[in-house]
């Protein structure tokens, strides 16, 4: 099957103004710069950079192709205050899911990292999700996010150009940690796509889904890359709360899908995610799918301007998850 161009808007060209911004404002948002010898330019974020809430703010709208508006709130969890995030987004499923979607495996020799961003939709990682939403992107730069514990090297940037189609020179490529802010930032930033993607494994039509928006706490750092994982895994499963408005004429059906999104439907839901994921001796496979959802969903249908909501967040679990302690 052909893939359809049904946009006008290029994710790498959205992406690159942002990545040059953040250049632009590296010293105050506390990352560091460096440029490879094939050319490639490489942004460190969290990983021996200190980075930040501003570096982490740039990430996730890297991630989202700067096609979300995006802002820090106050999240209230039972009687204590922490930091969130909202996410407001009219073209949702090109934002989300041509770009936010974690959905490219780097392995290089030793490296592993988990691609985000404008330049899936160049390399087209997942070729069949492309094909399903119609849309490709067309450009010379391509923009990645990598959520890693290393930087990439030549090799894993040669790598990348080749299956985006690009010099090396034009590979930009931000980096961070899951155990660091800005990774934590990013993570919380994907509050919608984990919803959009939810409904698309339960076989939905997510190109129906014409706005989304949500909000979500950021994990503060509790430990190493897998103990973060877990946390802010936790904010989207205990805490992340979504709404989409949907042109969808069988409300019924509707109605159905919205049902199953929760993350409360899934049978490991209840306890914190790292305790899960330790137990199915930290294989992915073995937890179960319907876990990654946000807690809870809201759906207006344009044509009957009926709203469905379903799901509930659980601040109990999320706050053992942080392992916060009162003294």
């Amino acid at each position: 099957m052909d893939i359809l161009v049904i946009s006008m808007i290029s994710v790498n060209k959205y992406g690159y103004r942002a990545f040059a911004e953040m250049l632009d404002n590296a010293d105050e948002l506390n990352i560091e710069v460096s440029e490879l010898s094939n050319g490639a330019t490489v942004v460190d974020a969290g990983i021996n950079a200190p980075g930040g809430y501003g570096a982490g703010m740039y990430l996730s709208r890297l991630c989202l192709a700067d096609l979300a508006d995006l802002k820090y709130i106050s999240y209230q969890l039972g009687d204590h205050t922490v930091p969130g995030i909202q996410v407001a987004i009219d073209d949702p499923v090109i934002a989300c899911m041509a770009s936010q979607y974690a959905g490219w495996r780097i392995i290089e020799g030793k490296f592993f990292a988990m691609g985000s961003g404008p330049a899936r939709a160049l390399s087209l990682d997942p070729k069949e999700l492309y094909e399903e939403i119609g849309y490709k992107d067309s450009s010379d730069k391509a923009i990645l996010v990598l959520e890693t514990d290393k930087l990439p090297t030549e090799e894993v940037v040669d790598k990348i150009a080749a299956k985006c189609g690009v010099d090396t020179k034009e590979v930009y490529i931000a980096a961070a940690p899951t155990s660091s802010i800005a990774g934590s930032v990013q993570i919380s930033a994907r509050i919608v796509e984990t919803g959009i993607h939810k409904m698309h494994d339960l076989g939905f039509d997510i190109t129906s889904i014409k706005n989304g928006f949500g909000i979500i706490p950021i994990s503060p750092i509790v430990g190493d890359d897998t103990k973060c994982m877990g946390s802010t895994n936790d904010c989207i499963i205990y805490c992340g709360k979504t709404y989409y408005t949907i042109d969808y004429p069988d409300i019924d059906e509707l109605t159905e899908y919205v049902k199953k999104v929760p993350s409360e439907t899934s049978r490991d839901y209840g306890k914190p995610f790292y305790d899960t994921f330790k137990a199915a001796g930290f294989d992915f496979f073995k937890v179960d799918g319907a876990m990654f959802a946000p807690a809870e969903i809201i759906v207006n249908e344009l044509n009957s301007k009926k709203t469905i909501a379903s799901g509930t967040a659980n601040p109990h679990v999320l706050l053992q998850s942080f392992g916060m302690q009162m003294v």
